[in-house]
């Protein structure tokens, strides 16, 4: 297949915005390119930093930071203010307004059907199989020539579960489309990640992102991995300094505390499991489902059949200042209500709660 031959034709034929810095050596000389203040900053509690002149607006560093952590070549490479913006690049890369389509696979993070609305994309909500798998026969019955996206999660918000490989990978096969794998609760699973396979499938994107288990999200950023020629496309679209460099000092500095991080996972892997069967022991808990992610999602019994046990439960943790997420109104998600995993003392509350409320 063609990379090119699924892009919008004004992107390929886009010139995108230069300056200075994209001719030139970025950083270094006597830049007088930019209007920028050349006596300095007015913010002068970090060393260092430069925060009078624009970030670097090819990600260099970024993107090495990251190839050394994850051996993805820095070629392969791009960040954006949180998956959100990749997102929306995306859309706005490989989709015209009004003919092509997104095949969203439901019920799964409501991010991808927000950002085609807004780039007037019309969207095809298929539902996952009642594993939350890939459903084919579904699938298939709705692509259609102009679908120039499908949308995957995994680990899936909300439903906690890794898709299985081999039909994601059939998907990359079969669809002459480009194939997006949001990996943003990635690090809370046993595996499972796709990132190693975009050497393999030129239509593979992989989003990641740091809110998660570097507990990051304050920062805003993301990024994806994927065949260069993609990653170039984005480049091409992209604001000229989309990552401002107190977030990419934020992340250098959290890059070293990778043993942190890991100790993070490990406790809240443990709470999720402890949680669970927690919960798992009330009667009017009908089934807390098993996650690979830092939440869990809750099914409450009902025998109304219209979500009334997982919105008074909703509302009741609310009065007592415990907030959640209410996931009842997805496909297939009646009475579900989505709790992510606290820490020690907060997840004990929640419990006490809980017990007391059902």
């Amino acid at each position: 297949m063609e990379i090119k031959d699924l892009v919008r034709q004004n992107i390929l034929n886009l010139k995108p915005y230069t300056s200075a810095r994209d001719i030139y050596d970025g950083d270094k000389g006597i830049l007088l390119d930019a209007n920028e203040n050349s006596c300095g900053s007015t913010f002068t509690s970090i060393e260092n930093l430069h925060l009078n002149r624009y970030p670097d607006p090819h990600q260099k560093d970024l993107r090495q930071l990251i190839e050394n952590v994850l051996s993805i070549p820095h070629e392969n490479l791009f960040f954006g203010v949180g998956s959100d913006e990749i997102i929306d690049l995306l859309i706005r890369v490989f989709c015209n307004p009004g003919k092509d389509k997104v095949l969203i696979p439901e019920p799964t993070y409501g991010m991808y059907k927000v950002a085609c609305d807004i780039n007037d994309i019309e969207t095809s909500e298929v539902l996952l199989d009642d594993n939350f798998q890939i459903d084919y026969k579904v699938i298939r019955a709705s692509y259609t020539k102009n679908t120039k996206i499908i949308f995957l999660c995994s680990p899936n918000n909300p439903t906690g579960n890794l898709l299985i490989k081999q039909d994601v990978l059939q998907l990359c096969k079969e669809f002459n489309s480009i194939i997006i794998i949001d990996e943003a609760y990635i690090d809370f699973a046993i595996g499972g990640s796709f990132i190693n396979e975009i050497k393999n499938y030129p239509n593979l994107i992989i989003l990641r992102t740091f809110s998660k288990a570097w507990g990051l999200a304050g920062i805003r950023l993301g990024y994806c991995a994927a065949n260069e020629e993609i990653i170039n496309l984005l480049f091409k679209v992209k604001a000229p300094y989309n990552i401002n460099s107190l977030t990419r000092y934020a992340l250098e500095i959290s890059l070293r505390n990778s043993e942190l991080k890991e100790k993070y996972i490990k406790s809240i892997i443990k709470e999720r499991e402890r949680l669970k069967n927690l919960l798992e022991s009330l009667p009017d808990i009908a089934n807390v489902f098993s996650s690979e992610a830092n939440f869990i999602l809750v099914k409450f019994n009902d025998s109304t059949g219209c979500n009334t046990k997982a919105k008074a439960v909703l509302t009741k943790l609310a009065e007592r200042g415990i907030i959640v997420r209410d996931r009842s109104t997805q496909p297939k998600l009646e009475n579900c209500l989505r709790i992510s995993i606290g820490n020690e003392e907060e997840n004990d509350l929640l419990w006490d709660t809980i017990k007391k409320i059902i």
